[in-house]
C-alpha cells in the first residue's frame, strides 16, 4: 500500500518502457516471435535467425522483406509507432500478425538493439539505441531488414535471473519458430545457434514440398498417419492435416491451430476438435493436428489477449459447428480402403485377455454365440449388398478388398486375414463393437432402432430407485429399443429388446441401461450421454474372446468393417486392426539377404 505522504509523480520514460516491455518481452523466445512476425508482415520470403547462448547473448533476425525507409527508421523504435493501423476502426479488421507498435521499442528498452534496413533504392541505413535516439548511419544492406539484439535484460538483472538454461531457452525459441513455419509454409526459415546451423525449413511451393516441410516440422510418423483435408463453407476455409485416432499422444504437444496465419490457443477450437474425436481416442489420449482457419479479419478479434495467443470469434457458434462438422466428417470417411493401419506398436498399455472374458468389458457377461454373431452380421450385410454373406464361402474378390479374406482365428481373439499387401490382424471384439455401435447410432438418430418382442416376458428384480428410473424414463427406454413395464415396487417386466441385441444376455443389458439412466439423472439428461449408453450396449453385445467364428462369419465382419465409419478404432479408441506388409515379413525372416 502506498504511504499517505508519498507524492504522486510520473514515471521516467525509460522506466515506463521497461515495465511495459514485460508484456511483450518475457524471454528470448518472445523476442524471436515478435521479430519474425514483423518479417512476415513485411512480405519476407526468407528469414535467417542467428542465436548465441540460447538468445540471451545474441538474437539476429534478417529478412528479405519490403524494408524500412530511411526517414522512418528512427521512428520505428519509438513506442506506439506502427505502419499497420491508423484509426480505431482498423482494430476491427486486423490483417497482420503485429499491429500495436510496441515490440521494437520494448525490446530496445531491455537490450542493446541495432536496426538496419533498406528498401532497395539507395542502400541501407542503421540506427541504434532505445527510442531511436542514436544517430542514423549508412550501412550496406540488400532489400530487407536486420534486427540485432544483444545482451537481453542487461539493464534489468532481476528479469535475467528468471531465465532458464541456455538449452531450455533455445528449445523454446525452436518451438516458436516451428509454429511460425507451420503457419507460413511459403517462407524459408533457417536457424543458427552458437555458430552452427540447427534448423532449415525450405519454402514449400507445391503439395509435395509442403508434405516434406510438414515431416521436417512434425516428424515423418505424423505425416504417415495424417490425412489432408480442405473445406470451404461461405467465407470460412479450413485446411491442414489431422492424424488418425490411433496416432494419439499422451500430451497435447502436437496440436497446431492457426487463424489467418496466427498461431492461437482457443478453448472453442479445443472443444470442437475434442468433440470430433469424442469416441475415437483411447482413455486420456490427445489428437494430433495442424489446421489453418481462414476467415474475414473483421470476424475475429485478435486484440483480445496481450500476447495475442488467444482470439475471440464474433460468430463463435458457427465457427464451432464448422470445425466440428468438418473434422467429424473427415474422420468418418476414413475406411480400411484408404486409411493407414494402426501402428504395430501401440502406445497404450497392453493387457493379456482373461480366459472366458473380454479385456474391455468392466464385468463378466455371457457372450453371444457364434451363430448369434452371424445373425447380427447378416443384418449389416443387408445394408451393403454384394459382400460375402454369413454362412457362404469366401468370395474370390475378397482378396481384392482392403482387409482381404480371413485365414484363421488366433487365440480366440484375433482374425488373421490376407490382402494384397500382406497379413492383416484384426481384434474381432473391438471391430465388432465398432460395427454394432455405428449401426445403433445411425438407427437411433433416424428413429428406426427396431426391437424384438419377447415370446415370454422376463421378470427382473431391481432396487426401488432403478424401478423409479425405468418408469420415469420409459420413453428413453423405448427409443433404445426396449419395452420395460413396472410390475411392482422393485420389479420390472421386459417385453422387448433391441433387435440387434436379441442374441445377447437380456438381463445384464437392461441392468446396464438402468445404471446409465440413474447415473445421468433421468431422461432429460440422457441425450447428452446417449452415445455412451449405446457404446456400452455395443461393447457388451459384441462377440467376446474365446468364441469361435467360422471363416464366413470372419469374412462378414471384415466386409462390415470396410463400410463402417471409424472402423479403425473401437468405441474406447483402441485400434481394431493392423497390417504387416510382405516386405516387413521378409525383413523378419531375413529373406533376400
Amino acid at each position: 500500500m502506498i504511504p499517505a505522504t508519498a507524492p504522486i509523480g510520473l514515471l521516467p520514460p525509460h522506466l515506463a518502457d521497461q515495465i511495459a516491455a514485460g508484456e511483450v518481452v518475457e524471454r528470448p523466445a518472445s523476442v524471436v516471435k515478435e521479430l519474425v512476425e514483423n518479417s512476415l508482415d513485411a512480405g519476407a520470403r526468407r528469414i535467417d535467425i542467428e542465436l548465441q547462448q540460447g538468445g540471451i547473448g545474441l538474437i539476429r533476425v534478417r529478412d528479405d522483406g519490403s524494408g524500412i525507409a530511411r526517414e522512418d527508421l528512427a521512428l520505428a523504435l519509438c513506442r506506439h509507432a506502427t505502419s499497420k493501423i491508423v484509426a480505431l476502426a482498423d482494430l476491427d479488421a486486423v490483417a497482420t500478425l503485429g499491429f500495436r507498435g510496441e515490440a521494437l521499442a520494448s525490446i530496445a528498452s531491455v537490450s542493446r538493439l541495432t536496426l538496419t534496413s533498406s528498401t532497395g533504392a539507395a542502400g541501407g541505413w542503421s540506427v541504434r539505441g532505445e527510442g531511436g535516439q542514436g544517430a542514423l548511419a549508412p550501412a550496406p544492406h540488400p532489400r530487407g531488414t536486420t534486427v540485432e539484439v544483444r545482451e537481453l535484460f542487461y539493464n534489468t538483472p532481476a528479469r535475467r535471473r528468471f531465465l532458464r538454461t541456455e538449452r531450455t531457452e533455445y528449445l523454446r525459441i525452436e518451438e516458436v519458430v516451428r509454429r511460425l513455419a507451420l503457419g507460413h509454409p511459403q517462407v524459408a526459415i533457417r536457424i543458427r545457434h552458437n555458430d552452427r546451423q540447427t534448423q532449415e525449413f525450405r519454402a514449400a511451393a507445391d503439395p509435395v514440398a509442403a508434405e516434406r516441410r510438414l515431416a521436417a516440422l512434425c516428424g515423418q510418423p505424423f505425416l504417415e498417419q495424417a490425412r489432408h483435408l480442405e473445406m470451404v463453407h461461405g467465407e470460412l476455409r479450413l485446411r491442414g492435416w489431422i492424424a488418425l485416432p490411433t496416432f494419439s499422444r499422451s500430451q497435447a504437444d502436437l496440436q497446431y491451430f492457426f487463424v489467418n496465419g496466427r498461431s492461437v490457443r482457443d478453448k472453442l477450437v479445443t472443444h470442437a476438435v475434442r468433440q470430433a474425436y469424442r469416441d475415437l481416442l483411447y482413455q486420456q489420449r490427445h489428437p494430433a493436428f495442424v489446421l489453418v482457419l481462414e476467415l474475414p479479419p473483421g470476424e475475429v478479434d485478435v486484440n483480445f489477449h496481450p500476447t495475442k495467443h488467444e482470439v475471440r470469434f464474433r460468430a463463435a457458434r458457427e465457427i464451432h459447428d464448422f470445425l466440428f462438422g468438418t473434422l467429424h466428417r473427415a474422420l468418418a470417411e476414413i475406411t480400411p480402403g484408404d486409411a493407414r493401419p494402426a501402428p504395430a506398436r501401440f502406445a497404450g498399455p497392453v493387457t493379456a485377455p482373461a480366459a472366458g472374458g473380454d479385456r474391455q468389458a468392466p464385468m463378466p457377461l455371457t457372450a453371444p454365440s457364434p451363430a448369434a454373431v452371424g445373425e447380427q452380421l447378416a443384418a449389416y450385410r443387408a445394408l451393403h449388398p454384394g459382400a460375402a454373406a454369413p454362412g457362404a464361402a469366401p468370395q474370390p474378390e475378397a482378396a481384392e478388398a482392403p482387409l482381404g479374406h480371413a485365414l484363421a482365428q488366433l487365440k480366440g481373439a484375433y482374425i488373421l486375414a490376407e490382402n494384397r499387401t500382406g497379413l492383416v490382424l484384426v481384434d474381432m471384439h473391438a471391430a465388432h463393437e465398432r460395427v454394432l455401435y455405428e449401426r445403433m447410432k445411425a438407427d437411433y438418430r433416424a428413429g428406426t432402432l427396431a426391437n424384438q418382442p419377447l415370446l415370454v416376458p422376463i421378470n427382473l428384480v431391481v432396487s426401488p430407485a432403478e424401478a423409479d428410473a425405468a418408469e420415469d424414463c420409459s420413453d428413453a427406454f423405448r427409443a433404445l429399443g426396449f419395452e420395460v413395464d413396472r410390475s411392482g415396487p422393485a420389479n420390472l417386466r421386459i417385453r422387448a429388446i433391441p433387435a440387434l441385441l436379441r442374441a445377447g444376455d437380456t438381463e445384464p443389458l437392461v441392468r446396464d441401461v438402468l445404471a446409465d439412466l440413474v447415473a445421468t439423472g433421468g431422461s432429460e439428461r440422457l441425450g447428452a450421454h446417449i452415445e455412451q449408453v449405446l457404446g456400452n450396449l455395443a461393447c457388451r453385445a459384441a462377440v467376446h474372446v474365446n468364441h469361435r467364428l467360422t471363416v464366413a462369419e470372419m469374412n462378414a465382419l471384415l466386409r462390415a468393417m470396410e463400410t463402417t465409419p471409424h472402423s479403425g478404432q473401437c468405441n474406447h479408441g483402441r485400434p481394431t486392426w493392423t497390417q504387416l506388409a510382405v516386405e516387413e515379413l521378409d525383413q523378419l525372416f531375413l529373406r533376400g539377404r
